[in-house]
């Protein structure tokens, strides 16, 4: 069976409410209103037709919770209630759900997290990778990270970056998407490189967080990430971050080996080959990030299908990609 574990869907009620506190929406928040199949249940079974043996594991799409400002408790709970409902009424489809999280609330988030969880049977927690401009590595939600190492289920992390953040200091703004087509995978590589140096491994070794988009830059950048940062202080005059080398129990190379990855790369082989060398078929994960391609629903899968299956690995490393670590992460039946 192939699990796709990154998918996009709004429930009705969250949907609805949505357009009620944000009635015209801009940038992403735009997009994803262009997309039938990502509230219309119908249309994204009629495309998820079109696949055998196929079914997607759901979370909301952007925006952020945090987005909501206020009402970001109110729109997680809506947002979780009516995935686990899609989940329960339609198991062979949705084997599971992952739960948004009112990141801009420290103490709701984590009992939004646990009632997610223990009550309605999430498989894990979804973040970004700032909470409006601060790393998630603050004292404010590095809790989080405890109660899911505690918990045992994955965090996944989706990149998140607008447009109001500029190219060039003396600009107002990102031209050209340039945001998103190269912003999104340098925040998700950001994130990660805080994650690594702020101990969060050492701490906890045994947490599981997953990258969305083949974990960025990070496995094209290896030599960076390896060698150069073997290096690190040796370009900074005004910190001692050897200090930080010496304190590490590996190198940061090898943390960054230890995060997962999906194989939601919009249809690129290279680099799907790539992502799959550095981080290992073990902690490689099918992912199509449905339904944002150019069919609005269906070219993403049939496009990472088709390279997964002319991958030359192992027909025991295609069914772990495919279906044996979703199901060991996710804990599934």
């Amino acid at each position: 069976m192939k699990i796709d574990i990154f998918n996009h869907f709004f429930p009705k009620a969250f949907f609805d409410r949505m357009i009620e506190l944000s009635p015209k929406g801009k940038d992403i928040n735009k997009r994803v209103r262009e997309v039938p199949s990502i509230h219309e249940l119908d249309e994204r079974l009629r495309i998820m037709d079109k696949f055998d043996d196929y079914a997607q594991v759901l979370c909301l799409p952007a925006p952020a919770l945090e987005d909501f400002g206020k009402h970001s408790v109110e729109m997680a709970k809506l947002g979780n209630d009516g995935l686990a409902e899609l989940v329960r009424k339609h198991r062979d489809r949705f084997p599971g759900f992952i739960a948004g999280l009112p990141m801009n609330e420290p103490d709701a988030l984590l009992k939004e997290a646990e009632r997610a969880v223990k009550e309605l049977g999430a498989v894990g927690v979804q973040v970004y990778t700032n909470v409006l401009g601060r790393p998630l590595t603050d004292p404010a939600t590095m809790p989080l990270f405890d109660l899911m190492a505690d918990i045992d289920l994955p965090i996944w992390m989706h990149p998140i970056r607008a447009a109001n953040i500029p190219d060039y200091k003396g600009e107002p703004k990102s031209h050209y998407e340039i945001w998103w087509t190269f912003g999104w995978p340098y925040e998700t590589s950001v994130a990660m490189a805080h994650m690594v140096f702020a101990g969060l491994f050492d701490r906890h070794p045994n947490l599981k967080i997953i990258t969305h988009h083949m974990g960025g830059m990070i496995p094209y950048f290896a030599g960076r990430v390896g060698p150069g940062w073997d290096q690190l202080g040796a370009r900074t005059s005004d910190e001692d971050y050897t200090l930080l080398l010496k304190k590490l129990k590996k190198r940061p190379f090898d943390y960054f080996k230890m995060f997962y990855a999906d194989t939601a790369l919009f249809g690129t082989r290279p680099a799907t080959e790539c992502g799959l060398e550095f981080f290992g078929a073990d902690h490689t994960l099918f992912a199509s990030d449905s339904p944002f391609d150019p069919e609005k629903g269906s070219a993403y899968i049939r496009w990472t299908i088709e390279i997964i299956d002319g991958l030359d690995i192992t027909p025991q490393e295609r069914h772990a990609i495919y279906e044996g670590n979703a199901r060991r992460l996710l804990k599934l039946k």
